[in-house]
């Protein structure tokens, strides 16, 4: 796997015009309940920015295995990045109005395999903050870019037989009462996979959506037995691959490591009725 340079996981609105390099803003917008991102996008966007839309680019086809999220082929995402006019050396910086647990997806995906991109930290909001009435209703005019088509590197990657047992230290990135199965609004079974620990990804964020401090997400992790000893064995996962990518570049930010990505996640999980299922806090550590 390549690894990126230059660009750490998280920039601020006053960190963009400093990377050292074209920057070409993402709008990541995407819902769970179903609303429209594209139309989020083109009620007014950040100036310059692209629509990467997640159903289309960032996912392959849903299967039992791949839950509702996998990975799409790489030929697919490739694709995607040049019809939004993105080259290999660009740096990617993406946005949504949710923390960024959105926006990791695509940064994930394009650090891992070599490409310099980064959140942008506390998102639209913050944005709009330090540029008021900036937002624009222009979509930029794209020339196809020169994005190459690269493996999906598998040394960060996680199956389902991999997520349990002594070697792994598996982290459930969802809401605790999904996590302790008080309710799951779309996946058939609640609960979590035995033996994981929940980090949910939206408590390292402020109440403007921002990281926290690093010395904050560091305890945060640590209190669910993350730190430097065990972060070489993070498996992140959520409910289909998408905010579990939150929790692992912000392993990353604060210095514990890249960790490996279970993208089919409890969607994926639950569904395999021979998986056993955990509910209340899951391991003390």
């Amino acid at each position: 796997m390549s690894e990126p340079v230059d660009v750490p996981p998280f920039v601020r609105v006053e960190e963009l015009d400093g990377l050292p390099g074209r920057v070409v803003l993402a709008d990541m917008r995407w819902y769970l309940d179903g609303r429209s991102g594209r139309a989020a996008y083109e009620g007014g966007h950040l100036p310059g920015a692209v629509f990467v839309d997640l159903d289309h680019w960032l996912t392959g086809p849903a299967t039992l295995e791949g839950g509702r999220n996998p990975l799409p082929a790489s030929e697919v995402f490739a694709e995607g990045m040049r019809a939004l006019g993105i080259n290999d050396d660009d740096i990617v910086v993406a946005y949504d109005d949710q923390g960024g647990v959105i926006a990791a997806r695509l940064v994930w995906m394009l650090r891992t395999t070599g490409r310099r991109a980064a959140i942008l930290d506390g998102g639209l909001n913050a944005y709009l903050n330090a540029h008021p009435d900036s937002l624009s209703a222009e979509e930029p005019a794209l020339a196809d870019g020169t994005f190459s088509v690269r493996p999906w590197p598998t040394e960060v990657l996680a199956e389902a037989d991999e997520v349990v047992g002594p070697d792994v230290l598996t982290v459930d990135a969802r809401n605790r009462d999904r996590f302790v199965g008080e309710q799951d609004p779309v996946d058939p079974r609640p609960g979590h996979v035995p033996g994981a620990v929940n980090v949910p990804c939206r408590e390292n964020l402020d109440g403007q959506g921002r990281l926290l401090p690093v010395q904050e997400v560091r305890d945060n992790f640590a209190t669910a037995g993350v730190d430097q000893s065990t972060a070489s064995k993070v498996v992140s996962y959520c409910g289909s691959g998408v905010t579990a990518c939150h929790n692992l570049l912000t392993l990353e930010h604060a210095g514990l490591g890249r960790g490996r990505l279970y993208v089919g996640g409890w969607s994926a999980y639950s569904r395999d009725e021979s998986r056993p299922v955990e509910t209340g806090p899951g391991r003390l550590i």
